[in-house]
Parts: structure tokens; sequence; C-alpha cells
């Protein structure tokens, strides 16, 4: 169990996917270009199986953007998308209406 306090650390973002690259050392992973308000941020996403390059594009998505950094195998991601998953399907957390990219959520 975590606190309210923990959790209001999470800073919840809606994100608008600008560009999808395959990533060059893993074949299960994309790298995203992404749109947080003003600004452009790079996540490395393990979703190249569930989704292709032009269903993302474009998409709303839901994304923590105050973690540190990680670079997973050799590519910086900044952040990380929220996705729901089972055995065989992950499908990522979207709002349902149009909003600008940069909206909080909480």
């Amino acid at each position: 169990m975590i606190s309210i306090d923990e959790f209001g650390k999470v800073d919840l973002r809606v994100a608008e996917i600008l560009e999808v690259n395959d990533h060059p050392n893993a074949d299960r992973l994309y790298v995203l270009k992404i749109k947080v308000g003003e600004e452009e941020k790079s996540l490395v996403a393990g979703i190249k199986g569930h989704y292709t390059k032009e269903e993302l594009i474009g998409k709303k998505i839901v994304v923590i953007v105050n973690l540190e950094p990680a670079v997973l195998r050799g590519v910086k991601s900044e952040g990380m998308l929220l996705a729901a998953s089972n055995k065989d399907e992950v499908v990522l957390v979207t709002v349902d209406k149009d909003i600008e990219s940069g909206a909080k959520l909480g």
C-alpha cells in the first residue's frame, strides 16, 4: 500500500505520439517520440507485437513523465506509457475524448 501523498508524486499526463521507430537493438521494442504539452520526449515501449506504427501515430496516451530517464538496450527512455496486459494482449491506456497533450491526470 502507498499513501495518497506518495501517489501524488507520480505525474501522469496525456501525450500525443508523433513518431514511431523500430528499436535498433530489440525486436519487440519501439522508440516513440511523444509530445507532452510543448515538450518532446523519447519513450522505449514493448508494444511492437501489439500495435503497428500506423496505429500509434497521433494516438493520445497516458504517460508518467517524472520518472528518472533510463537507458533500455542503448536507447534513452524519458518516461513510461501506461498499458493493461494479460498473457496474450497489451492495450494502451488512452483518453476517451480529445484533450490537449500535456493535460494532467489526477
